[in-house]
């Protein structure tokens, strides 16, 4: 048993003659007649698949101030703000009824990690995935979006 180990050892220990340099070489020459499949992406711009998680997109008509996104997400980043608006009886001789209506609804990109927490959260469908990637800026305080942005990208929401 020591002995075969001691014979391995032995082998192994041999020189190669440069057996590395020739498996490397034949991997250079391997890849170097390759076709390069690179997209000029400014120019380009590649099927994305359906299911691409781009921006958050907000649905304003659906949302009902219930704060269940804001609350349920890790990083604190949904920011919204809300008031009570009275409205009349539907009949005759009925209560007044009373109804949040949104303010403010803010997502810091900043701070989002992109779980997607607050779209399975929502209770209304309001919150929606995007398919848009391409929002950069050149500072940090841009990326916190308003409703008014964030309603422009639920037209580039896919149907289900």
């Amino acid at each position: 048993m020591a002995l075969d180990v001691d014979q391995r050892l032995e082998r192994a220990r041999r020189p190669g003659f440069g057996i590395g340099l020739l498996k490397g070489m034949r991997v250079l020459l391997k890849h170097l007649f390759k076709r390069n499949s690179v997209i000029q992406y400014p120019e380009v711009k590649q099927d994305l698949s359906p299911r691409t998680r781009g921006v958050i997109a907000l649905k304003e008509e659906n949302c009902t101030v219930c704060m269940l996104c804001a609350r349920e997400c890790p990083d604190w980043c949904i920011y919204i703000d809300s008031h009570k608006e009275t409205l009349p009886p539907k009949r005759e001789g009925g209560r007044q009824r009373k109804r949040n209506v949104l303010d403010r609804f803010a997502i810091d990109y900043a701070l989002c990690m992109y779980c997607g927490i607050c779209v399975e959260v929502c209770p209304f469908d309001a919150l929606f995935w995007s398919p848009e990637f391409e929002y950069a800026t050149y500072g940090i305080q841009e990326l916190t979006h308003e409703k008014e942005k964030l309603s422009d990208w639920t037209y580039t929401v896919l149907p289900p």
